[in-house]
């Protein structure tokens, strides 16, 4: 029996062929994020203004942290943010996913109408809308008048800013209402057919039935906004000027990471903010997988 040398296994010419491929990405992986990660790491020890080189600070960053009003204040911003606009954008995404769901004629025109806010709710176009209607002289305060109340600056002052951004965000369902609505679609039939038989009304069915079964949907959709909603930086960058005002209103802590990195030129301290705000997002993460255990259903 004749055997043939020299020449690759299959197995091995499919390898590197999917490693050729996959280089493009692991090179960005480890160029565009793992490097700048593990560099944000190292300078968060360090005392450095962008213009000279670093010097070894320990953990003086971190000590920093627990005297700095500002910081404190935008992590209540934050966490408010967070708290009140991704309750509010799930309920109205799964809202508008169980109406959609029952048939509404045209539903792919509405689907892709509902989904477009997810796609430009980031963008700096918007967030300078927004400033626009929600202004002293925006389209808010107009409609309002048509009924003789009188409009205030919803954008420039503390009591009312941060609520505009919430709306805002609110606003970018789009993208977890598509994913309630693939949800939906994926819960038998039979199930709700068998409520019905038993004497279910729709809100029981929905509550016994439909809420059970898309547990993992919500869990999934909770997950990712909370995620997002942390990162939140454009909007209110925009809206405020960079400032985070009126009064801090709008400071939201990756605009104060900004802040003090690139206008105040002190980024080892914005390193280690950086850090905080992995690890408050992480130990978020952490906290929904486990509390997943007692709410999440999964039908398998």
């Amino acid at each position: 029996m004749t055997v043939v040398r020299g020449r690759p296994a299959p197995g091995r010419k499919d390898n590197l062929a999917a490693y050729l491929f996959l280089a493009p990405w692991l090179v960005g992986l480890v160029v565009i994020t793992l490097g700048p990660v593990a560099a944000s790491l190292v300078l968060s020890f360090t005392d450095y203004n962008l213009l000279q080189p670093p010097e070894w600070a320990g953990f003086d960053n971190f000590v920093r942290m627990l005297t700095d009003d500002r910081l404190h204040n935008s992590l209540r911003v934050t966490f408010t943010y967070v708290f009140v606009s991704v309750p509010l954008q799930l309920a109205l995404a799964l809202l508008l996913a169980v109406v959609l769901d029952r048939g509404v004629r045209g539903m792919s025109f509405y689907r892709s109408i509902f989904y477009l806010p997810s796609l430009l709710g980031s963008s700096v176009a918007i967030a300078i809308l927004w400033r626009q209607v929600f202004g002293t002289e925006g389209l808010v305060n107009h409609f309002l008048g048509l009924f003789g109340v009188t409009g205030r600056g919803w954008i420039s002052e503390p009591e009312t800013a941060l609520s505009s951004l919430v709306v805002l965000n609110v606003w970018t369902f789009g993208a977890p209402m598509v994913i309630f609505l693939a949800g939906l679609r994926q819960i038998p039939a039979m199930y709700h057919e068998a409520a019905a038989v038993d004497g279910a009304g729709p809100l029981r069915r929905f509550r016994s039935v439909t809420l059970p079964l898309l547990t993992p949907i919500i869990f999934f959709n909770l997950v990712l906004q909370i995620i997002h909603a942390f990162q939140a930086f454009t909007q209110a960058f925009v809206v405020s000027n960079g400032t985070g005002g009126p009064s801090d209103s709008t400071l939201f802590f990756t605009v104060y990471v900004y802040q003090r990195a690139f206008a105040n030129f002190d980024m080892g301290y914005a390193s280690a903010m950086a850090w905080v705000l992995l690890v408050i997002i992480a130990a978020f993460t952490a906290i929904n997988f486990w509390a997943s255990r007692f709410w999440v259903f999964y039908d398998d």
